[in-house]
């Protein structure tokens, strides 16, 4: 493949990606709008779901935001009254996330979210299964990468 072609918008892999989450994103809007939630808040919640509780910093760790994203966004989940921030006793600079019963209960109106959102896309199961397990690899690679900055060298072709 010669290089023009090389650098052609529909031969970029991170363009398909990133295209394709935003579109994602906008089919969980609906659901979510009904539910008060954005896509970001609704994600902390899954978490939440799953864990009851964590640090702001394992929140961080799982869905790959820094503390500047997730002040604001857990203290509007806060003032929405579907978790609570608690500052460790044993230590000031963490704080706790717990779900609230109100927020626990918001999970029934969530569950057929996903299912919803896989039939809308006409990807059958058995295709989601091997998907979700090729981007899970590619996103630890890439993570990976950039943690350790290992970065690939591209040199430019002098002519």
């Amino acid at each position: 493949m010669n290089n023009k072609k090389m650098l052609a918008l529909d031969q970029q892999l991170c363009f398909s990606i990133y295209a394709c989450s935003r579109e994602i994103c906008r089919l969980y809007r609906p659901h979510l709008e009904e539910m008060g939630l954005t896509y970001p808040q609704y994600l902390v919640l899954l978490i939440l779901w799953d864990k009851h509780s964590c640090t702001v910093k394992q929140l961080g760790q799982l869905l790959y935001l820094d503390s500047g994203t997730l002040t604001p966004m857990l203290k509007r989940l806060e003032a929405m009254e579907l978790v609570k921030r608690e500052r460790s006793t044993a230590d000031e600079r963490t704080v706790n996330i717990t779900i609230t019963d109100k927020g626990t209960q918001l999970q029934s109106r969530a569950d057929g979210i996903k299912n919803a959102l896989v039939e809308s896309t006409a990807i059958s199961m058995e295709e989601f299964g091997p998907l979700l397990e090729q981007m899970q690899a590619m996103l630890e690679r890439i993570h990976e990468l950039n943690k350790n900055k290992t970065y690939c060298c591209i040199e430019a072709d002098k002519e």
